[in-house]
């Protein structure tokens, strides 16, 4: 089931350069048209959300005019929401891509192994026993996606196939995570548990403005000063720890950095809209397939970000009067995708 992440190391053969430059072509025409998508799918979103209002009232907000009903709308939930999603979804597609390329198996992105768990258990607990709704519950989820992370890792990392050793672990805390937020479930308050179970389907509906900017610059600022860092040493880490010793990367460092930076990627977006089902999950080999080449990093996170703007539209309009919650259409394209990816890898032979 494993792909490669990354071309083997060795003299290149005759014919390699025009290959590179093809797949970068096909990267850069990707996300042209994960970007076109997005940019549509938003038009389309304003003007006909979950109520259709009049292009004209909509080109006056937008020019800056203000219009009585119509600007609340526009200003304060469809603009935040696609906002919000775009930004959550380009971070959970940047959080399993992180993963699917250091483990070189699709299955391994954070709502896979139970990263993502870890953060909604933390989120769920300071929810429903201390009342956190601000940016202790941010704090709350981050730390919850590093500490499950680093208790798999120590459970994986001894022997060999490592891998498939730590998709199995997270398999296992993530179900004894579930447990625990039912169990917290149960001890919460009709109205509390109400609001935690609307979240956890992962939804759109509280985004502001403020949401919006927490996430900017949080993930703006990972993606900045260190995610190009932990590229090039991922990059270094797919031909090997020893090589990657040998180019002088401190392998132990790199590998800490490298899931730091995976998960609060992951986790930062999920304590602003709760677990967006498979969105980190589908984000990578999406990409993937489209440019024809191994996992790209910055397109797997343009490409969440457009599942994500493409599912918010789809949960206002798919059921007339019906407003869905965003991980309710996520989770309905991931679980066929996650069937696929299983009866493929069956059909071939390959294993985890």
């Amino acid at each position: 089931m494993s792909q490669p992440a990354a071309e083997e190391s060795g003299p290149a053969p005759q014919g390699a350069p025009a290959k590179a430059a093809v797949r970068r072509n096909l990267a850069r025409r990707t996300a042209v048209w994960m970007a076109l998508a997005m940019v549509l799918t938003i038009i389309a979103y304003l003007f006909w959300g979950r109520d259709r209002l009049p292009a004209a009232e909509v080109l006056q907000v937008l020019g800056g005019q203000k219009v009585p009903g119509t600007s609340f709308i526009i200003m304060s939930d469809r603009l935040p929401r696609v906002a919000v999603g775009a930004l959550a979804g380009a971070g959970l597609g940047i959080s399993g891509a992180l993963f699917q390329r250091w483990l070189g198996n699709p299955l391994a992105s954070p709502d896979v192994i139970g990263v993502g768990y870890g953060a909604s258990a933390a989120a769920v607990l300071a929810m429903i026993t201390l009342g956190y709704n601000d940016w202790r519950l941010n704090a709350f989820a981050l730390a919850g996606g590093l500490v499950v992370a680093a208790l798999i890792y120590w459970l994986s990392a001894s022997g060999k196939r490592t891998g498939p050793r730590l998709i199995l672990a997270g398999l296992a805390i993530g179900a004894m995570l579930q447990a625990l937020i039912q169990y917290l479930l149960t001890q919460a308050q009709v109205n509390t548990a109400s609001d935690v179970m609307h979240w956890l389907t992962g939804s759109l509906s509280s985004s502001n403005w403020r949401s919006a900017l927490v996430l900017l610059i949080s993930l703006g600022a990972i993606g900045v000063i260190l995610l190009p860092f932990v590229v090039r040493q991922l990059k270094m880490l797919e031909l090997g720890e020893d090589s990657a010793a040998a180019l002088g990367v401190n392998v132990g460092r790199a590998r800490i950095l490298l899931v730091v930076v995976a998960v609060a990627m992951g986790a930062l977006p999920i304590a602003m809209t709760g677990p967006l089902a498979f969105v980190a999950f589908l984000a990578g080999p999406i990409s993937a397939a489209l440019s024809r080449g191994p996992i790209h990093i910055p397109l797997a996170g343009l490409t969440g970000a457009a599942l994500v703007v493409v599912a918010n539209f789809f949960a206002a309009n798919l059921f007339a009067g019906l407003a869905l919650p965003v991980g309710v259409i996520t989770g309905a394209f991931g679980a066929p995708f996650l069937i696929w990816i299983l009866v493929r890898a069956n059909s071939t032979g390959s294993g985890a």
